[in-house]
């Protein structure tokens, strides 16, 4: 958990450095702040509105997933200066940059105990 939180804000702040006129981030506090609330938006709205744009979701072969991510980093951008997102395409770009950041740190970092009662489990 702690490790989604710096990923997600090291990706805020790798976001706002290759997307400079799309993305501000005011700094490390904010960056640290805006992927905090992201996790409560994931984990409390992001859910209801997944549900209701399933059809859409399932039509475009889960691509629509990018949009919904844009759309939680523009409410979390309304909700907590020092963070902005200032368009739909400049969300979809941030979104990407954080799912791959976290498929890197997974990757990198990834959850050693899993993987040892998975080997457990094998036994």
């Amino acid at each position: 958990m702690l490790l989604s939180w710096f990923a997600t804000a090291a990706a805020l702040l790798l976001g706002a450095w290759l997307l400079p006129g799309g993305v501000f981030v005011g700094g490390v506090f904010s960056a640290l702040m805006a992927a905090a609330l992201l996790g409560f938006v994931n984990m409390t709205i992001k859910p209801i509105l997944f549900i209701l744009t399933l059809p859409i979701t399932l039509i475009t072969l889960g691509l629509f997933t990018f949009v919904i991510n844009a759309m939680m980093l523009g409410l979390v951008s309304w909700m907590l200066p020092g963070f902005e997102v200032r368009s739909l395409l400049s969300g979809i770009g941030l979104a990407i940059v954080i799912a791959i950041v976290h498929a890197l740190a997974v990757h990198l970092f990834g959850d050693k105990r899993r993987e040892r009662r998975l080997r457990e489990f094998d036994r």
